[in-house]
């Protein structure tokens, strides 16, 4: 599946390119990157930034990390410079496989929900493909570098977006809410800061180590009539939290099917 060409290496293609490199995925000199923009980081890679254009052809897998409103310019721009059995693999939200096909002139497709943990080899991803070929050469990009869940069909992806994609951002936003709800119970903003992330990260670290079912280890930490029990009753009051988070991924599985145009 090398060399493995990147188009596009932002926030996420570079979270994958420090993933690869910290796993020992791949052979830098196998990774080629096409972007006008190269980072420090990246140029300290040891892959190909920037090849000229009939190095293209020696690419076996596409990985397509553009910015959304470039990926059409973006993949017109090469198609006609890629081998016919070059595999293509998107990770961008929303777009269809169909459409992606289309642009690189039919080519097969993959398409992949990942998150930025990626560069520290914690990811999530979510794949998709009707083609075999296809989803192998996504498992191989992702397995080094994320916990993988294989789609039965393309339009999961929304909901995939909704519970994983998107899902960073969620617990970012709870954990600054629960800051400053300590500084607002007379923490000091610095301890109230190291303390919540701590805790977050402590309590994740613990459930995937434990294995254990989350209900499992929320029981282990409520003590009948205790302080943690006074608190999750305002949190789950009349079903709010489950009600909010199916809206809120609900919202997100709106927008993605939008922006798909479904």
């Amino acid at each position: 599946m090398t060399p493995i060409l990147l188009l596009g290496a932002g926030r996420m293609g570079g979270a994958l390119i420090e993933g690869w490199r910290d796993a020992g995925a791949f052979d830098p000199t196998q990774i080629l990157v096409r972007d006008p923009f190269v980072s420090d980081t990246l140029a300290a890679s040891g892959a190909v930034i920037n090849p000229p254009d009939a190095e293209l052809s020696k690419a076996r897998t596409v990985l397509l990390a553009v910015k959304p409103q470039l990926w059409r310019e973006a993949g017109a721009a090469i198609a006609d410079l890629l081998a016919d059995d070059a595999i293509i693999v998107s990770i961008i939200a929303g777009v269809p496989a169909a459409d992606i096909a289309a642009v690189f002139g039919g080519r097969r497709v993959a398409r992949v929900m990942p998150t930025t943990a990626v560069s520290i080899r914690q990811g999530a991803a979510s794949l998709y493909a009707d083609d075999a070929e296809a989803l192998a050469a996504a498992r191989a990009l992702f397995e080094p570098v994320a916990t993988v869940a294989e789609l039965a069909s393309e339009d999961l992806l929304h909901a995939a977006t909704g519970v994983s994609g998107s899902a960073p951002a969620y617990l970012y936003a709870f954990v600054e809410a629960l800051e400053a709800a300590g500084v607002a119970a007379g923490l000091d903003p610095v301890q109230s800061a190291d303390l919540t992330r701590a805790t977050m990260a402590g309590a994740a670290a613990l459930m995937r180590q434990s294995g254990e079912d989350p209900s499992t280890l929320r029981k282990q930490v409520t003590s009948p009539n205790g302080t943690t029990q006074a608190a999750l009753e305002v949190l789950t009051k009349e079903g709010a939290l489950e009600k909010l988070l199916t809206d809120t991924v609900a919202a997100c599985v709106k927008r993605s099917r939008e922006l798909a145009g479904s």
